[in-house]
């Protein structure tokens, strides 16, 4: 049976700082975090249809690529009223033309004029957290968390990161921008993968 002893070294596989924070808070300080930005490694293309096939795609690289067990993360936000958009492509959502730089305050206000634009006032949505843990050259144990709610704009909030001040979650009044991260990493759809994970692994 696979399990993860406390103290070991993983690897968070994501670039993005406010994801590494999450993850090394939800692993409760049972083992030593390090993110693959500061490790130099290669940031892999999302080439998956799925939070699942891309969780596994970044956990795997960075597990082979550094030799150590790594945890990835893929997430994102669907609005029911746009198909399920942006889904997987919410980090994709916030790429400028311009640059690629990433402006998540452009996505928020593209998914604002999509709502707009087919004329709705359902504004209900829900964030995805899918974990992957890989062992270097070996195999990927991979969970999904989800937490329904809805999107209020304009956005609300410092805290969090990504779509966080547009996200008001099922039975809340703050945004995800409002929240304390300590409240929002205890309700969270990462903290419902993280959850599944925990007993699985732990």
């Amino acid at each position: 049976m696979l399990s993860l002893p406390p103290g070991q070294r993983l690897v968070a596989a994501t670039h993005n700082p406010g994801k590494a924070r999450e993850i090394a808070a939800l692993l409760d300080g049972r083992f030593e975090t390090v993110a693959a930005g500061v490790l130099g490694l290669a940031e892999p293309e999302e080439t998956e249809a799925t939070f699942m096939g891309n969780a596994v795609l970044k956990a795997r690289a960075a597990a082979d690529a550094c030799g150590l067990v790594s945890i990835a993360d893929d997430s994102g936000l669907s609005v029911r009223a746009l198909g399920g958009q942006p889904g997987v492509l919410s980090a994709r959502w916030a790429e400028r033309e311009t640059d690629g730089q990433r402006d998540v305050g452009m996505a928020m206000a593209r998914i604002e004029a999509a709502l707009k634009a087919v004329e709705t006032t359902d504004h209900a949505a829900w964030f995805t957290c899918a974990l992957a843990v890989a062992w270097p050259d070996g195999p990927v144990v991979c969970v999904e968390g989800r937490i329904e709610g809805r999107l209020a704009f304009p956005g609300r909030g410092l805290n969090g990161f990504g779509y966080d001040p547009v996200f008001v979650a099922e039975g809340m009044n703050q945004t995800f921008g409002e929240l304390a991260p300590e409240h929002k990493d205890a309700i969270s759809h990462r903290a419902r993968a993280f959850a599944k994970l925990k007993a699985a692994l732990f």
